[in-house]
């Protein structure tokens, strides 16, 4: 059992897939760990010394916010822009796309399940 920035690494994926279970480490920064740590991308994490694991730990905790730490950085910027109140703040206070996407027929995810609207009026009952 491999743990790097406390989440439990597969061993049995190879090493750039496996890294990329970490939050905030996606396919190109796990390549650049993996050359920096003289590691082949293709190696599986089972297969490799104890003291290349322990390098593959050191890189990703001395040079990236990974996991809690980036996820508190991500809070704070966005609290800071609802304080601010510029645009984007104010998009992710109505929880509506912050980055110009159209919303009047997508965004589904973030404006929630489709409800039909009716036209406003009730239909009268016929008199016959």
């Amino acid at each position: 059992m491999i743990r790097i920035a406390g989440v439990i690494i597969p061993e049995e994926k190879r090493a750039v897939i496996a890294l990329m279970h970490i939050y905030g480490i996606g396919k190109s920064t796990a390549k650049k760990i993996l050359v920096d740590s003289g590691v082949s991308a293709d190696e599986k994490l089972k297969n490799l010394p104890e003291n290349k694991i322990e390098i593959i730990r050191n890189n990703i905790e001395k040079k990236l916010k990974v996991e809690g730490d980036l996820k508190l950085v991500i809070s704070q910027n966005i609290r800071r822009l609802k304080d601010i109140g510029s645009y984007r703040g104010t998009r992710h206070i109505k929880n509506l796309p912050v980055r110009g996407q159209r919303t009047k027929t997508n965004a589904r995810t973030k404006r929630g399940k489709k409800v039909t609207v009716g036209s406003g009026r009730k239909k009268t009952a016929e008199k016959t």
